[in-house]
């Protein structure tokens, strides 16, 4: 099977079994690309799994971003959630089922797969956000899908994270959760970036438990 994504600039990376049974769609963070993710497939060895990595649209430093600087993020999380949600679309036209479809995101990315998992409208099979904080998690209530409150959920955040601190994505968390989203939050002793000893093996077993039949 061919995947495609006709909005956003794209890598996908099939399965090393050959069988597809889950799509794990990867954001990255603000000035990075696609190819800062390539080490995903091979270290998470989730042998049924396709990854299609999503390049964001405007260039930053010596990659991309999904949308501006605080305060004038707004437009382009708007234009972000448009392009991936279309994209799911593709994907679902293509014959994945919308749950198998998993949105994983980093940062920048972690904002925008929480963004569009509160809101696509029909049941995804996770989302996956790595230290990143939600935009406008007040409306998450009035705004989110039926769905976003049955499916599986992890978000984690670095205790020592400077860019992103851990409180702030503590109280965004805590607007879900009481908005009826029921998020599995987990803090590491880390910083920006994913941990590789404690938090990844968590990270895989997590999804792994979205692949199997």
């Amino acid at each position: 099977m061919r995947l495609e994504s006709r909005h956003l600039v794209h890598r996908y990376v099939p399965p090393p079994s050959g069988e597809l049974t889950t799509v794990i769609v990867v954001l990255h963070g603000r000035g990075d690309s696609p190819a800062g993710f390539a080490w995903m497939p091979s270290q998470l060895a989730l042998p049924q799994v396709g990854y299609l990595l999503l390049q964001a649209p405007d260039p930053s430093f010596d990659g991309w971003s999904w949308y501006d600087l605080p305060p004038n993020q707004g437009p382009g999380v708007l234009r972000s959630r448009a392009s991936i949600a279309a994209t799911l679309d593709d994907l679902v036209a293509a014959g994945i089922p919308s749950t198998d479809l998993v949105l994983f995101g980093f940062s920048q990315g972690c904002l925008m797969a929480v963004d569009v998992g509160l809101r696509y409208p029909h049941r995804l099979g996770g989302v996956c956000g790595i230290s990143g904080y939600v935009m406008w998690p007040e409306r998450a209530e009035a705004e989110a899908s039926p769905h976003a409150r049955t499916l599986p959920w992890l978000v984690t955040a670095g205790f020592r994270d400077p860019t992103i601190r851990y409180a702030t994505t503590e109280a965004d968390v805590r607007m879900l959760t009481a908005a009826g989203i029921p998020i599995d939050f987990r803090g590491f002793d880390k910083d920006h970036t994913i941990d590789p000893r404690r938090e990844l093996p968590e990270l895989r077993s997590w999804l792994s438990d979205r692949t199997r039949r």
